[in-house]
């Protein structure tokens, strides 16, 4: 598994949960450069992009999480993260964890925010 994703689970709508993100077998100078992403598949949807980071810092949001959600990476660990804060029940999805260079997947956490 090239990516390891966790940290999702069952939480109230306005509450918050901080998911993880680890590449331990990408080498570092591999995970420094590359892009990473956290997307989401809610039931009866399609995957759909929630917040990328580039290898300098710089974040983009999907319209629906900006200013709920915060992207960030820390790469001596080579580990993304992702913020949730304010939670909706239209959050609830799988969440995965994505490598753009390499188009790696991880293999999904589920968020579940109950109403």
């Amino acid at each position: 598994v090239q990516l390891q994703a966790s940290g999702g689970g069952l939480v109230q709508a306005g509450g918050s949960l901080r998911l993880s993100c680890a590449a331990p077998r990408t080498i570092s100078s591999v995970f420094n450069v590359n892009t990473m992403g956290w997307f989401r598949q809610a039931p009866g949807k399609e995957r759909e992009s929630v917040a990328t980071i580039t290898s300098r810092g710089t974040s983009n949001y999907a319209a629906s999480v900006k200013g709920r959600f915060s992207i960030s990476r820390d790469n001596a660990r080579k580990m993304v993260y992702l913020q949730m804060n304010s939670l909706r029940p239209e959050d609830t999805a799988v969440y995965y964890c994505h490598d753009a260079a390499r188009d790696y997947w991880g293999q999904g956490t589920l968020v579940t925010v109950s109403s």
